[in-house]
């Protein structure tokens, strides 16, 4: 059984909201897409991926194999590389993508393309799931920068794999075993680019209600600034 909430928020700088995210415990598919483009096409772009990789996967309910996961990817990347072609004014378009999807009791699987991130927090600890597909993450970490001037950096938001960037890209994903009281926190960079992880760890540990822990986290981003929209999507296993 399982217990979530999503909630999503422009921020305090940006007037238009380009996340999108969509939470069914019940069907246990959880999704989060943070979208990039001029002429709303971020709006469009995290729209179709989640809701293409939603529908791929409710059809699929018995496909339990992690390529079902990773083909669900495909087909959302097909789907913005489609839109973005019948129209024109959309082109460029593309988003980030991650998504939990429950398989077995105690079973999840995880993918996820570009910076939205995924997060494991039990009696163990607090985790990074998936890896930013980022400039710094993949290039600049490698360069022997220091973590100020990597913060800092004019690359620092500048992704290496977007769905809709290209007919192919990389896909992520593993599977995870948690147990009861476990929780798994989806998030865009509004989120986790702005707010500490020892303050995310808190909020997770703290005894709060799963709502109440995304609209704190979700203060706490605009608390810090909000110059991004700032998406949580937050599952407990009950």
């Amino acid at each position: 059984m399982l217990e979530a909430f999503g909630l999503s928020d422009p921020g305090c700088v940006r007037t238009n909201n380009e996340d999108y995210f969509i939470c069914d415990p019940q069907a246990g598919v959880f999704i989060l897409a943070d979208g990039m483009g001029g002429a709303n096409g971020g709006e469009h772009a995290s729209r179709i991926s989640s809701e293409v990789l939603y529908a791929f996967l409710r059809h699929l309910p018995g496909a339990q194999a992690i390529e079902t996961l990773e083909r669900g990817f495909v087909e959302a990347n097909a789907a913005v590389r489609r839109a973005a072609r019948d129209h024109p004014e959309l082109e460029g378009m593309g988003t980030t993508l991650v998504a939990a999807r429950k398989i077995a009791d105690g079973q999840f699987q995880i993918g996820s393309v570009g910076d939205s991130r995924a997060y494991h927090h039990s009696a163990m600890g607090f985790e990074a799931l998936t890896r930013d597909q980022t400039w710094i993450a993949e290039v600049g970490s490698g360069l022997g920068l220091s973590e100020e001037s990597l913060r800092k950096h004019p690359y620092r938001h500048v992704l290496t794999v977007a769905v809709g960037s290209a007919d192919e890209i990389r896909i992520p994903s593993q599977e995870l075993h948690i147990q009861p009281g476990d929780q798994i926190l989806l998030c865009s960079d509004g989120l986790h680019g702005v707010v500490e992880k020892n303050i995310l760890q808190e909020a997770l540990n703290s005894p709060k209600s799963i709502p109440e822990k995304c609209h704190y986290l979700v203060e706490a981003a605009k608390n810090a600034g909000g110059p991004d929209n700032i998406t949580v999507v937050l599952i407990r296993a009950v």
